[in-house]
């Protein structure tokens, strides 16, 4: 039995550090679970082209998925195991969403793999993978924000502490990304240092909540450098020919959103920064099984 689904990464347009409330994008990047069940009730992941990275949110999601759903397949089954194995054009802890994208898209390959990706509900399962990467201690917040984006696709606004899907819409972006060389892990961020700029966070949630998604990432671009000790100098290099930058999570990455003419001058200046920038187009479609 086997099982196979691709998940977007994404962009920030709110940190949920601050209050629990966070707001994020899908981007035009994948990542590629594809899940193998057998009867050796053991997980094992493999992460293309990171042989040493750790695995254990991956073979938590599938742990979790098949503890929820598997009875629901087959209830005469034995406990079953799995191989995984993901293959993403994400980069790892570069704020671009990638354990929420690894984590959908395992999900999705698991309930594809028992026959259920169309029974189980895209939120739902989604909550899966939020419940996963808490177990695994690659959040603090549980990042629904972001799972939420990944998973469903389009913008999303969510109430982390309660697990709670605010809004969700269609966005049509392009969107110009900056990653350089260094790496910044979720899970290590300075969330005293985030909690102070509360009341901006809160001004930047009433900006999302009323569809002024564009001018929420910037303010929270420029609140969460502060907080998080990253240089402003990407985003003001993408202003004003952006209608909208943010640091993406806690970093290192910038996203940028508008037109396609505009973001190619912002690509053009990030450029000649160390690291890697990307072109791409935003997501409506979400985690989808392939």
């Amino acid at each position: 039995m086997d099982g196979r689904a691709v998940a977007p990464a994404a962009g920030t347009v709110l940190n949920a550090l601050a209050t629990g409330t966070g707001s994020a994008f899908a981007l035009d990047l994948e990542t590629t679970a594809t899940v193998t069940l057998s009867d050796d009730p053991i997980v094992n992941a493999t992460i293309t082209d990171a042989p040493d990275a750790d695995t254990g949110l991956i073979e938590r999601c599938v742990e979790f998925t098949l503890e929820r759903y598997g009875p629901a397949a087959d209830p005469d089954a034995t406990p079953l195991g799995a191989q995984v194995t993901t293959d993403s054009e994400v980069p790892m802890a570069s704020g671009l969403k990638s354990s929420s994208a690894a984590a959908n898209a395992t999900v999705l390959a698991t309930l594809d793999a028992l026959d259920l990706g169309d029974e189980v509900d895209r939120l739902e399962a989604c909550l899966v993978g939020v419940e996963a990467a808490r177990d695994a201690g690659v959040t603090i917040t549980g990042a629904l924000d972001d799972a939420s984006a990944s998973m469903l696709g389009g913008v999303t606004v969510t109430d982390n502490t309660e697990d709670r899907l605010l809004q969700h819409g269609r966005v049509d972006w392009y969107a110009a990304i900056y990653t350089p060389p260094e790496q910044a892990f979720s899970a290590d961020a300075d969330v005293d240092a985030c909690t102070r700029i509360a009341s901006t966070a809160e001004l930047v949630a009433e900006l999302a909540l009323d569809g002024r998604y564009t001018e929420a990432m910037t303010v929270n671009g420029f609140a969460f450098c502060g907080a998080l000790e990253h240089s402003p100098a990407p985003m003001l290099e993408a202003l004003p020919d952006a209608a909208g930058v943010s640091l993406s999570g806690t970093g290192p990455s910038y996203v940028a959103v508008g037109d396609r003419s505009a973001l190619e001058s912002v690509c053009n200046r990030w450029a000649e920064r160390p690291g890697t920038t990307r072109l791409v187009e935003t997501r409506n479609d979400g985690t989808q099984i392939r």
